[in-house]
């Protein structure tokens, strides 16, 4: 009898890479690792601070934030703003591309495409409820001279994703009133600071964003405390032409602690300007400003309150776009040109320390006039 057969396996032989094939095979890892490193680095870039983080961590927590443009806190994914379109009236919520990011401005090039857009209200990312609604809508009783914004003036880029700006004109304003919700009233200390553009401006009355009467009347000195930026030269005798970064605190816009023109002033005619105040609702104020895109902060200001203006009588209110005293019927009315691309109210005097680590982080979000390519 034959023993039966044992097939064993057929060994192919190992062919041994090339110098070459081994190579483009280390090229190719190497690549995937790169990638997978620079996909991380974006989702921790998302997640980073924002200016209301280092108010917080400061001792100074944001009451108040709002942008068109970006989160203002690393943690940030809700919407930014609502835009409504002419062809329908629907309303959309613009939101953030990842958390802690730049707004999503293709979402709404597809929403408006083919009609116009308005901004109906930009949100407050604190989580008081500060939510700005244009005046002349029926969350401002009331008012009835003031209209929403065109929503598809400016496009621009940050971080390099195309977004939008909320562009002022005259009779364009929003308005809330924030005195139960966290905005300081009275004596009561606070900063603030907003990212506006030099290039848009005028000296009409008045391209404000902070602290404004709920009455929506002028009620005396010290019952404002909000930046004001524009040409506007109040009490005369201004060097220059401005744009200036002034005080508007009622009954005047302030370039310093008189009503003389202060000598530390200067004009900011960058395409992107950050824009301070700070008071301490008794014997000081300061303003600064910057270029938004580079730069450390030039203190205007940093002294003494006007005669007749301390102690502050804050009301509570948040305007932006206009005076106190808009825009009710008998109202004045809002005559500026200005542009919002970010901002925030805070609670507490913030020490400078914290400004210029605020002033870094805009800085380091990459105000452009457009995205690559275009």
């Amino acid at each position: 009898m034959q023993p039966s057969s044992v097939h064993l396996p057929v060994r192919t032989p190992r062919r041994r890479r090339s110098p070459a094939a081994i190579a483009v095979a280390l090229m190719a890892l190497l690549a995937a690792v790169l990638a997978t490193a620079s996909t991380s680095s974006a989702e921790v870039s998302a997640q980073a601070e924002g200016p209301c983080d280092i108010y917080e961590s400061g001792g100074t927590p944001c009451v108040a934030a709002h942008s068109t443009t970006r989160a203002l806190y690393g943690s940030y994914d809700g919407s930014l703003y609502q835009i409504r379109r002419a062809s329908d009236r629907t309303t959309l919520g613009i939101g953030v591309l990842t958390a802690g990011g730049p707004a999503d401005g293709t979402a709404q090039d597809a929403f408006c495409a083919g009609t116009s857009c308005v901004v109906t209200v930009v949100y407050d990312q604190s989580g008081n409820g500060n939510d700005l609604w244009y005046q002349g809508s029926e969350q401002v009783p009331g008012s009835d001279q003031s209209s929403p914004a065109d929503a598809m003036t400016e496009s621009l880029a940050v971080g390099g994703s195309k977004v939008y700006s909320l562009h002022i004109k005259p009779g364009n304003s929003y308005w809330r009133d924030g005195h139960e919700t966290g905005v300081p009233t009275g004596s009561e200390p606070e900063g603030m600071y907003m990212v506006t553009s030099g290039t848009h401006v005028n000296g009409g009355c008045c391209f404000d964003y902070g602290n404004s009467e709920t009455t929506r009347t002028a009620d005396g000195a010290g019952t404002m405390d909000a930046i004001n930026f524009s040409t506007q030269c109040w009490f005369g005798g201004c060097d220059g032409r401005g744009p200036w970064v002034q005080a508007d605190l009622e009954w005047g816009l302030y370039p310093g602690g008189s009503q003389q023109w202060n000598p530390q002033q200067r004009a900011f005619t960058d395409p992107y300007v950050t824009a301070m105040l700070k008071n301490n609702g008794t014997t000081r104020f300061a303003l600064k400003g910057a270029d938004a895109r580079s730069g450390s902060l030039t203190t205007l200001w940093d002294g003494s309150l006007p005669p007749g203006y301390s102690p502050m009588k804050k009301q509570g209110a948040i305007v932006l776009g206009s005076g106190g005293d808009c825009c009710k019927p008998g109202g004045g009315a809002n005559l500026s040109e200005g542009t919002f691309y970010e901002g925030a109210m805070v609670s507490g005097y913030p020490s400078d320390e914290t400004e210029d680590s605020v002033q870094a982080n805009i800085t380091a979000a990459g105000y452009a006039s457009s995205t690559a390519g275009e």
